[in-house]
Order: structure tokens, then sequence, then C-alpha cells
């Protein structure tokens, strides 16, 4: 039973942007922060940004004005703009909910 389902990667030129989506269940989505985690190749997962149930929000100091993260009550679904991405932005994002994990979504950005 997929309870988080990511969408929206995809691959886009420096300084391009991208918005990622994470649809949740009902009770998943209104009982938990929200965020959004990224893995590059031979690099650990590292959290980008998250949402709380209460909206307040944390970013990643690597993406601090450039992505905002918001989510949406009606929809079940969270989402992550990315404005100005780098090459260094490259990875597989996951949508996490407490300990549930999306299947991953691919951005890879390059010229």
């Amino acid at each position: 039973q997929v309870q988080l389902v990511e969408s929206g990667g995809g691959l886009v030129q420096p300084g391009g942007s991208l918005r990622l989506s994470c649809a949740a269940s009902v009770l998943i989505f209104r009982l938990n922060t929200m965020s959004w985690y990224r893995q590059a190749p031979g690099k650990e997962r590292e959290l980008v940004a998250k949402i709380t149930t209460g909206f307040n929000t944390n970013y990643a100091d690597s993406v601090k004005g450039r992505f905002t993260i918001s989510r949406d009550n009606a929809k079940n679904t969270v989402y992550l703009q990315m404005n100005s991405l780098k090459f260094e932005d490259t990875a597989v994002y996951y949508c996490n909910a407490g300990s549930l994990w999306g299947q991953g979504t691919q951005v890879t950005v390059s010229s």
C-alpha cells in the first residue's frame, strides 16, 4: 500500500525550475511534519526542507532562498518549488512523513 506518492522530477538546465509534489493519505498528512530529503550518488541522504502541521518551515542552508516547501491540506499534498537550480541539486528526492518514505523522484540539473 503506497502512502506517499511523489511526482515532478525531471531534467532541467542550470537556473531552471521544477516543482515536486508528494501526495499522502489524509491521516498521514494531517498528523505529520512533511519533509523532502535528497540523495546524490555517493552521498548520504540529507534533509532539504520540512514543514510542520502548523506550517513552520526549515531549509538546508544550501537551498535557502531558492527552494520553497508548502503544504495543501485540502489536497493532502506537500510541494517543493525549486528555483535557480544548480548542478549540485542533482539527486533523487524523497518525500518523508515520520517513518514513511516515498519511492523517490530523480532531479537532474544539466546543460
